[in-house]
């Protein structure tokens, strides 16, 4: 019974709509098709699959679980995403004024840029080594 790939991952939005508008706007992931789940939500498409659940209040079914607040995210660090363009996703992330940290791996030249998302969660861009200046 191997893993075979990541399915999804789900954050409990502090801030529905300016999650959403990070990763649809800022990251360019395309919004797709979402079941009648009976709470607001976003699903939000990585090369066809659902791979990013954006979840709203859920009233009564959220009771057992802490506030909603932006903020370290535990001992989950952050999430990564295999990437192309390079310099347009850079002018992208000034022009929403999203500060990010660039970094070279040594010896391969793959370009990662790292920042988090409105609910403190990091998010690692990784670009091949052809487009690394």
């Amino acid at each position: 019974m191997p893993l075979e790939a990541l399915n999804h991952y789900t954050i409990r939005a502090k801030d529905l709509q300016a999650t959403r508008d990070f990763y649809v706007d800022v990251l360019g992931l395309p919004e797709g098709d979402r079941p009648p789940l009976g709470f607001p939500g976003h699903w939000l498409y990585v090369g066809g699959v659902p791979t990013v659940h954006l979840m709203g209040d859920r009233g009564a079914r959220d009771a057992h679980h802490p506030p909603r607040q932006a903020g370290p995210t535990g001992l989950f660090d952050h999430i990564a995403f295999s990437c192309t363009g390079l310099a347009g996703m850079k002018e992208n992330l000034r022009h929403h004024g999203v500060a990010f940290e660039e970094r070279v791996i040594p010896r391969d030249r793959q370009t990662q840029l790292f920042m988090t998302d409105p609910d403190g969660i990091g998010v690692e861009l990784n670009f091949p080594p052809e487009e690394t200046p």
